[in-house]
């Protein structure tokens, strides 16, 4: 299948490769980081796993901006509005870098209130504040990198987000390796090493990326800001907040999830955060997938082409179900071997082996979240998927972790039975909603310019 995105020929897989490697780059940098702390305790990587938590609550709140461009970018695009477009990615950029340098000053200054929150051991704090502040005090990279990445996406200019993700990753290899182990006479620094390398390779990418960007998609910033029409503005925060909803819901049940397990112990937080870094490879190609469909299926609905729009969603979701299924069971078949690279604590092999294979029952029902709820957004379907997320991680996934972890007495594993209930849960009802067809009134492309009629080239 093709569609055209700005007069070239692009199919889901030229599409969704680069968004993989992407992504596998991403979260080989956070294992990155895990491994080479384990180098030094088990300990460094459960107190930077806590901060992650908030941090990953962060993400989400920039995310709400960058969610809302890419549906309402893809949909212009779809419907023939370039101006629309830019000017939509414009707003996107100058709200979330406000928000970003706002939630930085706040992440640097209450650091230790918030890692209280989360029932961390006395003796990770240290470890744990230091990270925040130094990761958190520069989130706002973080958003514009987001935001200038979800639109070069949206514009199908996929790999070019991927030579920024990978020129990222060998900076943060190299400041980790000089912070970390010293060499030529450089202070060991530790958890903080960590964390000024992190900050520094983001700071480089985002430079690269505005500059892509400025090429790329080029649009008369100064000249523009006194006219931009506040009707997208509204839009997109009509569109992000529902969107981004979901995920705080889920990030904030994820935080209560880990206060939980702080209270199983040092080392159940530290299996949680190996297994969850591997599970993060297993569910990579249906995030891929999603994302890259959520490209087309957004062009697909501004041109008002729903039947290809519905096929292609489920096409993907079969994929997806598929690909995460075998990418599990071959996890789980070298279990012992991948926990082994982490740590050498034989109980933490032995439970994470058992959270990987539960991971196999788990990873089909994320596939249907992922594929489903990415399509539902492209087609401006936002609030149905944040009601029904509410309702399962609230009324599901929380109570049934504490019931199964604590009460019952399962640790961890009732944690990942809580996960598995959760996911299939939010799947099924995902799928209902998509076979009822009920998103295809609910675009919400609109503009005082003329539309043109054509539908984006299929084949």
């Amino acid at each position: 299948m093709r569609v055209d995105l700005q007069h070239r020929k692009i199919t889901i897989f030229s599409l969704t490769w680069p968004i993989f490697i992407e992504l596998f780059l991403y979260m080989l940098m956070g294992n990155t980081d895990t491994l080479m702390l384990s180098m030094h305790s088990d300990e460094a990587v459960a107190a930077v796993g806590v901060s992650n938590q908030i941090l990953q609550l962060v993400i989400v709140m920039f995310g709400f901006m960058a969610a809302g461009s890419t549906i309402l970018i893809t949909q212009n695009l779809g419907a023939k509005r370039g101006q629309d477009a830019k000017d939509i990615a414009l707003i996107s950029i100058i709200f979330n870098a406000i928000l970003g340098l706002v939630i930085s000053v706040i992440l640097y200054f209450f650091s230790k209130s918030l890692l209280g929150m989360m029932n961390l051991p006395l003796h990770l704090m240290p470890d744990a504040d230091v990270y925040l502040e130094i990761v958190g005090g520069f989130s706002f990279i973080q958003a514009l990198i987001m935001t200038a990445s979800a639109i070069l996406r949206s514009y199908g200019y996929t790999r070019e987000t991927m030579y920024v993700t990978v020129g990222m990753n060998i900076l943060h290899i190299i400041g980790n390796t000089l912070f970390l182990f010293g060499p030529f006479g450089i202070p060991v620094l530790g958890v903080a090493g960590v964390a000024v390398s992190t900050a520094v390779s983001r700071f480089a990418g985002l430079i690269l990326i505005l500059f892509i960007l400025a090429k790329k998609v080029p649009f008369p910033v100064f000249s523009r800001l006194k006219s931009l029409p506040l009707h997208h503005f509204r839009t997109l925060v009509k569109i992000g907040l529902p969107s981004a909803g979901e995920q705080l819901s889920f990030n904030v049940s994820q935080m209560v999830i880990t206060y939980f397990v702080s209270s199983l112990g040092t080392e159940a937080l530290a299996t949680k955060v190996y297994a969850q870094n591997l599970m993060m490879f297993i569910y990579l190609m249906s995030l891929a997938l999603s994302q890259g469909t959520q490209i087309v299926i957004g062009r697909m609905i501004g041109a008002k082409d729903y039947e290809s729009a519905f096929n292609r969603c489920l096409k993907t979701l079969y994929m997806a179900i598929g690909l995460s299924t075998v990418t599990a069971l071959g996890f789980h078949t070298f279990s012992d071997s991948l926990f082994h690279i982490f740590t050498s604590n034989e109980s933490i092999i032995h439970t994470g082996g058992l959270l990987i294979l539960l991971t196999v029952l788990l990873e089909p029902g994320r596939a249907f979240n992922l594929v489903i709820n990415n399509a539902l957004r492209a087609a401006g379907d936002v609030r149905f998927p944040v009601f029904m997320g509410g309702m399962s991680v609230w009324c599901v996934s929380v109570p049934a972790a504490f019931l199964l972890s604590s009460v019952f007495g399962l640790g961890l594993i009732g944690i990942w039975i809580a996960f598995i209930l959760d996911e299939w849960l939010r799947g099924i009802l995902m799928y209902k909603r998509w076979k009822s067809k009920q998103w295809v009134t609910k675009g919400f492309v609109s503009s005082r310019e003329p539309a043109l009629r054509e539908k984006p080239a299929i084949s």
